[in-house]
């Protein structure tokens, strides 16, 4: 019974009017073809796609899972069906480059059609998802051959990607991996080990699929400095591109979720098999890198879908659900009680939702379209900006949207009562397909330290120093803008303490360590909400020139939001300026 319709109207805006996307590809190399009609048809034609394709797969998608039997994995039904489709359209080039294959359009609008996909179905989006990654990662550093023979079939469709880097005995400490890469006389490697979380590791929807695995080479030294890259195929392949018998790689199983049921999760064992060197020696972990950062935005991404699809469904509810009376008197006195629209509580769920959708779909697009100008500025110092943004945004957009994500579909199962804990409605679905988006491809947790130790504190703060001129001279721009007189000050303010913030947790981690992983988790949350403060007021911004109800609802929402959101950053820097004394005084034989 869940539904969802493409928010067209939002994120052109965001795209168009926000971020003034037209300019900004008319400045990049490579993308003077992006006109706003040909945009406006992609997106049109997205929308279709996912709508009518996508969408009615998600429920049954669920229901049936995926199937495993002897090493074999069958996806839902419909799935394959709808994959040949996606193919068809030419969805799996959209912004690959033209030399592959591909269309070669901006990241930024690849992103839009992603987000419309993992809002219609989750679970199908899975399988296409890492041949981006993959794409990304050859193109920078494979071979010229490794290009022309794994890298087209991939853009074309008939090849997906994995990543597999998790073994069973290590997570995220990736320096201690132990699968194998032994050297053969004609310069391929015999690869053995045991990958485990590899999404859409098998599949029937394509002809084969392309591993990008982590491994050790014989002499690799000790640690992550010994991790190397290769390309494993499910078919061999030959350097010339021949396609020959069955490579030793095979699924030894399949997970059972709480969420993302359609989606095959993998064991893969790797007995021998035939791979090639991807990259330089020992320099896979950098090679990966390309592909998971690349991966990490498309999950966060995956969360700004859920919300959107929780908050169409629960505002829907919301306006036909009759119950109760408004506290200031009937509504619908031609009813017997009044819809759930009415009601302050139900109005705090749904605002809370809509407070969070807005300011982080600007957000992501944001940080999307730095790819764009890190890769295709033709300006040297535009493209380190650029990429130095990047770096700084990127664990805050996938770990701000997923855990958004979790909130949101908890307000919609909240807003449905009952209902929202009943298959039937799609809302118990949103939450189980959530609860994965904070933890694959590096959990919160991860994204924290990662903020905080490497992107702040190791480089020196580059992309928050950026980022915190760019809101200092929004604020200038504006200080006499009555439109937006209220939010202006509080926004200066914010951004002047979140300095102030990172200054002192840097003084602490000189003479304790801890105090880094101590405040890594408040400091995301409160960057997280500076950022989205940001946003807020720049989409009230944009919709000075809006029809009168648009921009109405651009100011309740980022009052809203500055009003009942924006003060839980007081409790994440009163926790930071805490220290880790709370966390770690404790003997660990006395935590019990």
């Amino acid at each position: 019974m869940s539904r969802y319709t493409a928010p067209l109207r939002e994120m052109r805006f965001v795209l168009f009017d926000v971020l003034q996307a037209e300019q900004v590809f008319a400045g990049l190399d490579n993308s003077g073809h992006a006109s706003r009609d040909l945009i406006d048809a992609v997106l049109d034609e997205g929308a279709r796609f996912n709508e009518q394709v996508l969408a009615p797969l998600n429920k049954t998608g669920d229901e049936e899972g995926c199937h495993f039997e002897n090493g074999a994995v069958r996806s839902p039904k419909g799935f394959r069906e709808a994959y040949a489709q996606f193919v068809e359209g030419g969805w799996s080039g959209l912004t690959a480059p033209e030399e592959f294959g591909g269309q070669y359009l901006p990241e930024v609008i690849g992103a839009v059609f992603k987000e419309m996909i993992d809002a219609a179905n989750l679970s199908w989006g899975t399988y296409p998802l890492l041949s981006h990654g993959a794409t990304e990662s050859l193109r920078h550093v494979g071979a010229d051959w490794q290009k022309e023979v794994f890298l087209k079939p991939i853009v074309e469709g008939r090849w997906t990607g994995t990543m597999c880097l998790t073994e069973p005995h290590c997570g995220s400490d990736l320096g201690l991996l132990k699968t194998k890469a032994e050297p053969n006389a004609d310069g391929s490697h015999r690869i053995s080990g045991t990958k485990i979380f590899i999404t859409a590791g098998e599949h029937d929807m394509t002809e084969n699929i392309v591993h990008l695995v982590l491994a050790r080479l014989p002499d690799a030294p000790p640690g992550v400095r010994g991790i190397s890259l290769f390309i494993v195929p499910k078919f061999r392949v030959s350097r010339d591109g021949v396609v020959g018998a069955r490579n030793e790689v095979s699924c030894g199983s399949i997970e059972h979720k709480m969420g993302i049921k359609g989606s095959a999760t993998c064991v893969m064992n790797f007995d021998g098999a035939e791979g090639y060197l991807i990259g330089e020696p020992n320099r896979g972990l950098a090679a990966m890198f390309l592909m998971m950062n690349s991966a990490r935005l498309a999950v966060g991404l995956q969360g700004l879908g859920l919300m959107e699809r929780a908050w169409q469904n629960s505002l829907a509810y919301a306006r036909d659900r009759l119950q109760g009376r408004a506290l200031t008197g009937p509504k619908r006195p031609d009813k017997p009680a009044d819809p759930l629209v009415v009601h302050p509580d139900i109005r705090r769920m749904l605002f809370t939702q809509k407070a969070l959708i807005e300011p982080g779909r600007a957000l992501a697009y944001r940080t999307v379209m730095l790819v764009d100008e890190a890769e295709r500025s033709p300006d040297p110092d535009a493209r380190k900006r650029a990429d130095d943004l990047l770096g700084f945004l990127t664990p805050i957009v996938k770990a701000s949207l997923t855990e958004f994500a979790n909130e949101c579909c908890y307000h919609a199962q909240q807003i449905f009562g009952g209902h929202g804990y009943i298959r039937e409605w799609g809302m118990e679905q949103l939450s189980r397909d959530a609860r994965i988006t904070t933890v694959y491809e590096g959990t919160t947790g991860i994204q924290a330290m990662d903020l905080i130790g490497r992107k702040v504190l190791q480089l020196q703060g580059a992309g928050l120093k950026l980022f915190g001129a760019e809101i200092g001279a929004f604020c200038a721009e504006n200080v006499a803008n009555a439109a937006l007189a209220e939010f202006i000050e509080p926004l200066a303010r914010l951004t002047q303490e979140w300095m102030e913030l990172t200054l002192g947790v840097g003084k602490a981690a000189q003479s304790n360590p801890d105090d880094t992983g101590a405040a890594a988790h408040d400091y995301l949350f409160y960057s997280t909400y500076t950022a989205y403060a940001y946003y807020s007021v720049r989409l009230l911004a944009a919709a000075a020139n809006q029809p009168e109800d648009f921009r109405a609802a651009k100011l309740a929402n980022a009052r809203f939001y500055f009003q009942r959101i924006l003060p839980r950053a007081h409790a994440h820097a009163a926790a930071i300026r805490s220290g880790s004394a709370n966390l770690m005084s404790l003997p660990e034989e006395l935590f019990v």
